[in-house]
């Protein structure tokens, strides 16, 4: 299919120049290839701007014949006929110009096309995920850009020389004082190109990763808040605005160059005439050459060279970024689908699989002099693991994911999730994050099952995931996967078990449950995590509230805010006592009606973690944890503080 495609074109004057071009060729070099190729076209709008250039000439020489040699010897006839001569030129040159945008587009549209073969070519060949942006987008700003830098080059050339034949024919002396201003402007113009190009170029690249940045951000606005990562998204989001505004800055002090370009090479001449007057016309310079040379300069010259000036300027740089993109060299590589991590250094290297889950050193404190609330922890995680995360409350549970997540920055030491560090893109891909206070936004329970997967996902796994997780029955009730879902009328427990079967169906390997069960029952947390546990090549972090998370994962990390154990179980109940504290603090109580109270909500921001109204409220939680039966003495295992909060 990909050689079917690229061997499409037009044969002959249409074949591309470029196409044989080495990858590192200049944008020049292949531009004047482009060109040249294009000899006819070229003549063709030479001819037609030669003809639009007449009335350029005529412009100024006309009028001023009309005052020397009519109106101010008191023939108004001979006046007349060179205004009419004037306006025939003008005419003339109007039928010149429409004729200038047929070459022009001759000129334009297979540039165009090349480009849109290019793109189609390579989007075939690697998958290239831009390939639907550079054709609806890049191609068209190319071929406008292209079309419009045509337009004011061409105008600029054949202005100037109109405008400059003219005077030289009303009086030389008049080019000494047009002359070397028009040409000092120029000259710093030109010297401004190459740097306010690059500039230009700096600024696109800022703003384009700032708009990426907020269209993440933007959509993602309920995972920044549930997770309570408002202030390191902040930062994040703050660097790429400073990043466009120093770039911004940076191109407007090369855009006042712009400025001073213009104004001695288009405004500077009218000071001049007009200042040197009197000495022109000492020396044989009539009264209407001077008008006509007047008119030259604030009708001819001005608008010309502000056009080239601003469209060079700006449209020019960006003409050179597009078509650096869209023909640029193809790397053959495929990206990584979103949410899939690459293959990390090691088993590119080695062939062995890098830790889920590496620590190294990780110490963390909440500010400068408090005490750190992890301190030198090293812990490294197979691909497989089940671990589950047990402490007093305060004791770094919470601050233990959010810093594996990313969310929080450890003040010594590193962490790295499937080899890649933390924070990071690939990282960032490679875990997900169920926090206490699930969320869910009205839609379909199908788009919020499917929120975390790059495209469609198919109804079976779907239902393969509700199945596997406990949210079958749910579901059901709820009329099915395109029901749409009210999440004020979903209790806090159901809209848990949308989070968990969400994360579960995403592609990250490493699932990190921060109390993401505390409002379910314990046979369907029980479930939740066992289908976590089993997911191939999953590692699952549980921070548990109950003794019966712990029993069932493979290894227990004990906290204290001081030291850290870890092991079995059964290993942890002979050599930890903090373990064998927490377990026995879970006592029997007498059975009574099982009971979930609304969550009241504390929110800043005024995002809530449900898409509903009715939410604001103190900032204390009073829930139920566990179900009847069942009391929860003083140091057990559940965290109740937040996630920014040391737990």
């Amino acid at each position: 299919m990909t050689a079917r495609i690229a061997a499409r074109g037009r044969p002959g004057r249409d074949a591309d120049p470029t196409a044989g071009a080495p990858a590192g060729a200049a944008l020049p070099t292949r531009g004047l290839r482009f060109l040249l190729a294009r000899r006819r076209v070229l003549l063709r709008l030479t001819a037609w701007s030669v003809l639009e250039a007449g009335q350029t000439f005529l412009i100024g020489y006309g009028p001023a014949r009309a005052l020397d040699e009519g109106f101010l010897r008191g023939r108004a006839d001979v006046g007349l006929v060179w205004l009419a001569v004037t306006g025939l030129g003008v005419l003339l040159g109007a039928y010149g110009t429409a004729r200038v945008y047929a070459a022009v587009a001759a000129l334009v549209e297979p540039l165009r096309d090349r480009l849109v073969e290019r793109v189609v070519t390579r989007g075939v060949r690697t998958g290239d995920a831009g390939s639907l942006s550079g054709l609806t987008q890049q191609v068209e700003i190319a071929r406008d850009t292209f079309a419009g830098l045509v337009m004011v080059s061409r105008s600029f050339v054949f202005t100037a020389a109109g405008a400059l034949a003219g005077l030289f024919a009303l009086a030389p002396p008049l080019l000494l004082v047009v002359g070397p201003p028009l040409v000092v402007g120029m000259a710093l113009f030109a010297a401004t190109l190459r740097p306010l190009a690059r500039r230009q170029e700096r600024f696109l690249v800022a703003d384009e990763a700032l708009a990426g940045d907020l269209g993440t951000v933007g959509p993602g606005l309920r995972d920044i808040t549930a997770t309570g990562a408002e202030a390191q998204i902040a930062t994040g989001t703050g660097e790429r605005i400073e990043a466009e505004l120093r770039a911004a800055r940076a191109l407007a002090h090369w855009g006042v160059l712009r400025v001073a370009s213009l104004t001695i090479g288009g405004q500077l001449p009218i000071v001049l005439l007009l200042a040197a007057g009197p000495w022109l016309l000492s020396h044989g310079v009539t009264a209407g050459a001077l008008v006509g040379a007047l008119a030259y300069v604030t009708q001819s010259l001005l608008p010309a060279l502000r056009n080239l000036i601003h469209g060079l300027g700006t449209s020019g740089s960006r003409l050179t970024v597009v078509l650096r993109r869209l023909t640029g060299p193809d790397t053959g590589a495929v990206s990584p689908p979103k949410g899939r991590p690459g293959p990390s250094t090691a088993t590119a290297d080695s062939g062995t699989p890098p830790p889920a889950l590496s620590l190294a050193c990780v110490t963390f404190a909440y500010g400068p002099a408090s005490a750190p609330v992890v301190r030198d922890l090293d812990l490294t995680l197979p691909p497989g693991t089940h671990l589950a995360v047990v402490g007093p409350s305060g004791a770094g549970k919470s601050t233990l994911t959010a810093l594996v997540a990313g969310l929080l920055a450890p003040s010594h030491g590193t962490i790295r999730v499937g080899g890649h560090p933390v924070p990071g893109p690939e990282a960032a891909a490679a875990r997900v994050l169920i926090p206490q206070e699930a969320y869910v936004f009205s839609g379909t329970l199908a788009e919020n099952l499917a929120y975390l997967r790059p495209g469609p996902v198919p109804a079976q796994e779907l239902l393969a995931a509700a199945e596997a997780v406990g949210l079958t029955p749910l579901a059901e009730r709820l009329g099915g996967l395109d029901a749409r879902v009210d999440p004020a009328t979903l209790s806090a427990g159901e809209r848990q078990l949308v989070a968990l079967t969400r994360a579960y169906l995403s592609h990250a390997p490493l699932a990190l449950l921060d109390e993401a069960t505390c409002h379910l029952d314990a046979a369907t947390e029980e479930r939740a995590e066992r289908a976590f546990a089993a997911r191939p090549g999953g590692t699952l972090v549980v921070v548990a509230h109950r003794i019966s998370s712990a029993r069932r994962a493979g290894r227990v990390l004990v906290m204290d805010g001081r030291s850290t154990a870890y092991g079995g179980h059964e290993e942890l109940m002979r050599s930890s006592a903090l373990y064998r504290d927490l377990v026995g603090s879970w006592t029997p109580a007498p059975a009574r009606r099982e009971s979930e109270p609304a969550l009241a909500l504390r929110d800043a921001y005024r995002v809530d973690a449900v898409a509903g109204p009715g939410l604001a409220g103190d900032g204390r939680h009073v829930v139920a944890h566990r179900t009847a039966g069942q009391v929860q003495a003083p140091g057990d295992l559940r965290d109740g503080g937040s996630l920014g909060s040391e737990g």
